[in-house]
C-alpha cells in the first residue's frame, strides 16, 4: 500500500514539473514578425532602404550629369551640333550641357582661354593661334566641319580664282580660317591679295549675305554654307561661281579645314570622362544631322540658326564631320602646314607640337 502511494506521488510530481516546463516555453517564445511588416515600432537598418531612415543610402540613384558650357558659332559649325543641343534641352543628353551660340570667334575666345566656356566650335587655324598664344592652353579635340566656302557672284564674269583679279570681294572671317584660305588661293593663281584685289571683310556672314541679297549690282563675295543658299534664295541673280574646297584641292594634297572643336587645356585634363561624354554625344549628333535633314533642318529655326528650308538645302554641301585622333591630326596637320607655308602669322607664328591635339 505505501509502495502504491509513493507511486503516485512521484507521478504526481512528474505530471507538475512538466506543466511548469510547457508554461515557461510558452512565455519566453519570440513572435514571429513578417518580413513585409508595416509595423510603426519596427526599428530600421542603417543603410536599408526604408524612407524613414535618415542614414539610408539608395543603391540605385542616378548619377548625377556634369555640368559644362559649350559654345557654337552662328554658322555651318553649328549645326552638327543641333541634335545635342535638342537632348540637352529635352534632358536627356549625359551631360548638363550651357549652350552660346556667339556671331563671332572673337567674342567667346577669351572665354575659352579662361575656361568659363571650355569647349568651343572655332575656324581650325584660330585654335592654333590660341595655342601659341596661351602656351598650350588650348587643345583640339575634333575637326567638325571641311571646306563650307563658296564664291558667289551676281553675275557672270567669275569662272577661275584668276577670274577673281582687279575685283571687290566682300567676305567674314578676318584673321581666321576664310581670311587665310582665300589669300592663298589668290597667291596660288599668281594674285597679289593685298593689291590685286579689294578684299572687303564684314564682321558676321550674315552681313555680307544680306548685302549681297539686297544688290542688282554685281556682286562677288565668298561666304559659308547655309549663307549662300540664304542669299540665293533672296536674289535670284546670285549663283555659285567657285567651291573654295576644289579649287584648294587642285594646289595640293590636302583640304579644307574649316572648323574644330577646341577645349581649355586645364579643363581637360581635370575633366576627361566629362570631355570623352561629349565626344561620343557630338559624333552621334552630327551622324543625326546629315542622316535626318528634315529633322535637322526644323532645329537649325527652333535655335535660331538658319531658317529650315534653307539648312535642309545646304546640309549636303556643309562637310559636316566629326574627325577624331588620328585622323583628326591628319587634316589639322596638313591644312595648318599649307597655312605656316604661305604665312606663319595665320597659326600664331609657329605650327602647335604634338600636345596640340587630343588623342583618346
Amino acid at each position: 500500500m505505501k509502495r502504491f502511494l509513493s507511486l503516485l506521488l512521484c507521478l504526481a510530481l512528474i505530471a507538475a514539473l512538466a506543466g511548469c516546463g510547457s508554461n515557461n516555453n510558452s512565455s519566453d517564445a519570440a513572435t514571429p514578425t513578417p518580413a513585409n511588416s508595416n509595423s510603426e515600432n519596427a526599428t530600421p537598418t542603417p543603410g536599408s532602404d526604408n524612407p524613414s531612415d535618415p542614414t539610408a543610402t539608395p543603391t540605385d540613384a542616378p548619377k548625377e550629369r556634369a555640368r559644362v558650357s559649350v559654345a557654337v558659332l552662328k554658322g555651318p559649325t553649328a549645326i552638327g551640333m543641333l541634335k545635342l543641343m535638342s537632348d540637352d534641352e529635352a534632358e536627356t543628353s549625359t551631360n548638363d550641357y550651357d549652350f552660346t551660340v556667339a556671331g563671332t570667334a572673337d567674342s567667346i575666345v577669351a572665354s575659352v582661354i579662361k575656361g568659363e566656356i571650355p569647349i568651343a566650335a572655332v575656324p581650325c587655324n584660330l585654335a592654333a593661334t590660341l595655342w601659341n598664344k596661351s602656351n598650350g592652353g588650348v587643345t583640339v579635340l575634333a575637326v567638325n566641319t571641311l571646306g563650307v566656302l563658296y564664291i558667289l557672284e551676281t553675275g557672270y564674269s567669275v569662272e577661275s580664282v584668276a577670274d577673281l583679279k582687279g575685283k571687290t570681294i566682300y567676305a567674314t572671317g578676318a584673321g581666321t580660317t576664310p581670311e587665310y584660305t582665300l589669300r592663298y588661293l589668290l597667291k596660288s593663281n599668281g594674285i597679289d591679295p593685298d593689291k590685286d584685289v579689294n578684299i572687303v571683310f564684314l564682321s558676321e556672314a550674315s552681313e555680307v549675305a544680306a548685302k549681297m541679297a539686297a544688290t542688282e549690282e554685281e556682286t562677288i563675295a565668298m561666304l559659308p554654307m547655309p549663307f549662300v543658299f540664304t542669299v540665293m534664295s533672296q536674289n535670284e541673280l546670285a549663283r555659285i561661281a567657285l567651291d573654295i574646297t576644289k579649287e584648294w584641292e587642285k594646289t595640293n594634297d590636302s583640304t579644307v579645314v574649316t572648323g574644330v572643336i577646341a577645349v581649355n587645356s586645364k579643363y581637360l585634363s581635370e575633366n576627361k570622362e566629362t570631355v570623352d561624354a561629349f565626344l561620343d554625344e557630338y559624333a552621334l549628333s552630327t551622324a543625326y544631322a546629315t542622316e535626318h535633314m528634315w529633322e535637322t533642318g526644323d532645329l537649325a529655326e527652333h535655335f535660331d540658326i538658319f531658317k529650315a528650308e534653307v539648312a535642309r538645302k545646304a546640309i549636303p554641301f556643309c562637310n559636316i564631320v566629326c574627325k577624331t585622333d588620328a585622323e583628326m591630326k591628319a587634316a589639322v596637320s596638313a591644312y595648318l602646314q599649307i597655312l605656316y607655308d604661305s604665312n606663319p602669322d595665320s597659326v600664331g607664328g609657329k605650327l602647335p607640337d604634338d600636345s596640340f591635339y587630343y588623342s583618346r
